[in-house]
């Protein structure tokens, strides 16, 4: 299953955008409101929920520097990834661009696919709040 969420303009350098990507703390940020839970685990580890949903522990998997961060999901029952796409639109401006990938059974995928679309969009509307 493959997911995109509307790529977002960001008033940010993506040295910066890749820096508060890779701080991981700064998901917290990007968080929808219904977030029932967020906590770090490591550097390179968050744990977070979102009222009626399950638990979820993401991990910094990959980083190219200012180019692209993929998170992935710690456990292997439910195979995922989530990659945001920097691409610099200038000294102080650049698009990102998120996806998700995950390898899931017909039914599970047709009762996450709305749940995740809203939350990759709302990941990146909020995109807004870096460096803030």
């Amino acid at each position: 299953m493959h997911i995109e969420a509307t790529k977002k303009k960001v008033a940010k350098s993506d040295k910066e955008v890749f820096e508060f990507l890779t701080d991981i703390k700064n998901f917290e940020t990007l968080m929808p409101e219904n977030i029932d839970k967020f906590e770090v685990l490591d550097e390179n580890t968050f744990k977070f929920a979102l009222k009626g949903m399950p638990e979820i522990i993401l991990r910094l998997k990959e980083q190219n520097p200012n180019d692209k961060v993929v998170l992935g999901a710690a456990s292997d029952k439910l195979p995922f990834t989530l990659t945001a796409d920097i691409i610099a639109l200038g000294d102080n401006e650049s698009e990102v661009g998120l996806s998700f990938e995950g390898q899931f059974n017909a039914m599970m995928a047709m009762m996450i696919k709305s749940p995740i679309t809203n939350f990759m969009e709302t990941l990146s509307t909020n995109m807004d709040k870096i460096g803030q």
